[in-house]
């Protein structure tokens, strides 16, 4: 996998071996950042279920100023801190070894950009969203965007809207708003 635009691009981000990990397709990731275009530049980003953290990464290419990835397999969590330091971000990155449910408990301030790209297996992630929304770290003016795969289950719940959703193959991403 390659960072596809900004200052990083054409730089590696390498998938730890395995089935630990299930990386965001690059014509997605290209789609994902053409559709956030501007508002990603200068902001604190949280990349929930990060894997590679190739979402996070390329948000820091295309000027995010800080991203915090969570990653709940420990050596997928070291690989993401290898990957920042070979790539010169180490200082505008911080990696959580955690769950996403007891991550969103314990990540500080407010983020510009969330995204969670879960394992197709695994629920919505409502229970996170809702303690990011009551804990103040996303609300109306965050960009908050869930993976999932066609067909699959798409997030709904009180307190989010669905403000767009965008297929690409099968990988759908669901824009959400925070409601007050």
């Amino acid at each position: 996998m390659r960072i596809s635009g900004g200052a990083l691009r054409n730089r590696p981000v390498p998938a730890p071996r395995g089935m630990a990990t299930r990386p965001t397709p690059g014509k997605v990731k290209e789609a994902l950042f053409s559709i956030v275009g501007e508002r990603i530049d200068g902001a604190r980003v949280l990349d929930l279920y990060a894997g590679s953290g190739a979402v996070g990464f390329e948000a820091l290419s295309r000027g995010a100023a800080h991203v915090t990835f969570v990653e709940i397999h420990a050596p997928t969590a070291a690989a993401i801190k290898q990957t920042a330091e070979r790539l010169g971000v180490g200082k505008s990155v911080s990696v959580m070894c955690a769950p996403a449910e007891a991550a969103a408990k314990r990540v500080a301030g407010r983020f510009d950009f969330v995204y969670a790209d879960p394992p197709y297996a695994v629920p919505p992630p409502h229970l996170t969203f809702g303690v990011l929304r009551t804990r103040g770290a996303i609300d109306a003016k965050s960009v908050v965007v869930y993976e999932h795969r066609d067909g699959g289950p798409a997030f709904t719940s009180l307190g989010f809207a669905t403000l767009r959703e965008a297929r690409y193959g099968e990988t759908v991403l669901q824009f959400l708003l925070a409601q007050p």
